[in-house]
């Protein structure tokens, strides 16, 4: 199922699952139930409310149209917001362009120094769950930065509450994904990470991380590996990868997290941007009044519009 959060006119918040068509929302929350409130409640419901908003689905008994509501994250507020950095590609390219900021000599990605700890465990760092916003919403560059970035993200999302989970058992702990643009003010946040801490008001301002346009549940996706990944900026293509060139699985990354820590439903784990996947690597930032849009298989397109104050 695709599953949205959505307004309407009213104000109203609900949630709903997007039929095969892709213009209409069978609704779940007009159904009255606890588990139906919003995604949270849904996704705390279990096997049991996911198969009765199966159900649902196959019956409608209350549609609306997309193009009347407007879409919102996913999950608004999600529980616990993390986001590793598992791509080696993006981690060298990266690197290696920190020149355009620092004004150091040009180092090749081939030339980076990688730390040992980042192969030996996935590495990841706490993101600001409150500054979540859903598709087609604006994003606000920082007065603080003029060089704002995408980062083209693959996110998990968390469905079984867990601890010292197994490799093996990883999976079962999945709801399902969605696409994560994980906005970034790249002049603050190269800066302040030179003092051995961060990110922080690199990645920490409204509007800066970006889910949707849907959580796709994980029997839709049964191989999370093979998803081509695209970022266009006002049509033109700027980022290709594919999710299969993660070096930390998925997998690595739950168990090291549930490690002596409980995870819990809700919680949103980004797995980091593809190679290629932001601005950065390739010299490039967005300006007030782009449009980007990241598109993930079979998880749709995530469309976000900037400016600034």
């Amino acid at each position: 199922m695709r599953l949205v959060s959505f307004e309407i006119d009213s104000g109203s918040r609900q949630i709903g699952a997007l039929l095969d068509d892709g213009r209409t929302i069978a609704n779940l929350t007009i159904m009255g139930a606890p588990h139906f409130r919003d995604m949270l409640a849904l996704i705390d419901g279990g096997e049991a409310a996911l198969e009765e908003a199966r159900a649902v689905t196959r019956a409608p008994k209350a549609t609306i149209a997309l193009s009347s509501v407007r879409l919102l994250a996913p999950i608004p507020v999600p529980r616990q917001m993390r986001d590793f950095n598992a791509f080696e590609r993006h981690l060298r390219q990266a690197r290696a362009n920190r020149y355009l900021i620092l004004g150091s000599d040009r180092v090749s990605p081939e030339q980076i120094e990688i730390p040992k700890v980042w192969y030996d465990q996935p590495l990841y760092y706490k993101c600001n769950r409150f500054s979540v916003i859903g598709p087609d919403a604006v994003v606000i560059r920082p007065k603080y930065s003029r060089l704002l970035d995408y980062e083209l993200e693959l996110a998990v999302v968390i469905g079984r509450k867990g601890k010292d989970i197994k490799r093996d058992d990883a999976r079962a702990h999945i709801f399902g994904y969605t696409i994560f643009n994980d906005f970034s003010a790249r002049d603050a946040q190269i800066r302040e990470m030179q003092g051995q801490l961060g990110p922080a008001k690199g990645k920490d301002f409204d509007t800066g991380n970006a889910l949707g346009p849907w959580l796709v549940t994980a029997d839709e996706i049964p191989n999370p590996y093979d998803l081509d990944m695209v970022a266009r900026v006002n049509g033109e293509e700027w980022s290709r990868g594919n999710s299969g060139t993660l070096y930390h699985r998925i997998e690595d990354m739950i168990a090291h997290l549930s490690a002596d820590e409980t995870i819990y439903p809700g919680e949103v784990i980004g797995c980091g941007t593809v190679g290629g996947g932001c601005g950065l690597e390739l010299g490039r930032f967005l300006e007030p009044g782009d449009v980007i849009e990241l598109e993930i298989s079979g998880l749709g397109v995530l469309r976000n519009r900037v400016t600034s104050l």
